[in-house]
């Protein structure tokens, strides 16, 4: 299912239970083997009486997943004791947080504790948007001969007030290629989005962006997770969404893009059309007027019915429609 040329990495943000790790994995490794199975063991977070990581018992967790399952895994870290710890349980793939690479004197100290490692280092962007520091990170692993690096774009906060947890900049991975030409770009759809609704969308960009794979957070259970619920998503859901991404003929899928487009221009109008409708019962009923106007009604679906022929479409799949509309427009018009 997944192309040679792409990384997927999927997992539930934080390890919480034996259980509930190796339930998770069983259910990826059924979808790909090739999956890169993530879990958070400690976990930098805003508040202290949240929920902060399982610690160190979880590393045995990821290494059970890998014997049963055969799955590589991967978590994050933060200090160099978290990278002893990973390299003494074999862990294949560790990755550096926003927080963490905001911070040089911490990238450096890490680079010393990965000094010559073959491990998979990847470094997600800083929280804020600066380019140079991303760069910079990489740069130090470089010195510390820390060679097997990728990138990982999980947006950034910058006090926008969109839909995103962290809004994309998509335009930035531009002058990131520039400055590091070639240097592999993982999105993380989980972290630009916040939420499991969006992950879809953001990760269809940025497969059409041809970026070089997704960690998306995946979790058995989602609304029971410890921490950033709302952003998970199920292995179910994940199977469908590589399907999509990877199965579907991409003239298909832009094809899909263009009707789904379309169908968000027809609800827009069909939003305004009832806006008028509620307009007109206004004016109906200030002049005493009927709100079902019986020629109207005739003389409009004759007009529907011509315009339909002209655009070489069923006329009776117009009528049934417009019979629907009409409907909703005078029960609008009643409850004003």
């Amino acid at each position: 299912m997944i192309p040679k040329n792409k990384c997927i990495i999927a997992g539930p943000c934080s390890a919480e239970s034996r259980e509930q790790v190796v339930s998770t994995a069983k259910s990826l490794a059924k979808i790909d083997s090739s999956i890169i199975y993530r879990a958070g063991i400690w976990k930098p977070r805003t508040s202290p009486g949240s929920f902060e990581g399982i610690g160190h018992k979880g590393l045995s967790w990821l290494k059970e997943v890998k014997e049963t399952t055969g799955l590589k895994t991967a978590t994050e870290v933060a200090t160099p004791k978290h990278i002893e710890a990973c390299l003494e349980n074999d862990i294949d793939v560790l990755w550096i947080g926003a927080r963490t690479t905001v911070n040089p004197f911490a990238i450096q100290e890490l680079a010393e504790a990965l000094r010559g490692t073959n491990k998979e280092i990847l470094i997600k962007n800083p929280i804020h948007l600066d380019i140079k520091l991303w760069v910079g990170a990489f740069e130090r692993m470089e010195r510390c001969s820390v060679k097997n690096t990728k990138a990982i774009h999980r947006g950034f906060s910058d006090g926008s007030s969109g839909i995103y947890r962290n809004s994309p900049h998509w335009e930035q991975l531009k002058t990131f290629n520039n400055l590091i030409p070639e240097k592999d770009i993982i999105c993380d759809p989980s972290h630009i989005s916040g939420n499991a609704l969006l992950v879809p969308s953001i990760a269809e960009k940025a497969s059409k962006l041809n970026l070089n794979g997704l960690m998306i957070e995946t979790h058995h259970d989602p609304s029971n997770a410890l921490s950033d619920a709302k952003q998970q998503i199920k292995p179910e859901q994940l199977e469908l969404l590589l399907n999509y991404l990877y199965e579907i003929p991409s003239e298909l899928k832009m094809l899909r893009s263009e009707i789904d487009q379309t169908d968000e221009h027809l609800i827009e109008l069909l939003a305004r059309r009832m806006d008028i409708s509620k307009k007109i019962a206004e004016v109906k009923h200030s002049n005493k007027l009927e709100i079902h106007q019986p020629n109207r009604w005739k003389s409009l679906q004759q007009r529907n019915k011509d315009i339909a022929n002209n655009n070489q479409l069923d006329p009776a799949f117009i009528h049934t429609l417009y019979e629907i509309i009409h409907e909703a427009s005078i029960s609008t018009q009643k409850s004003i």
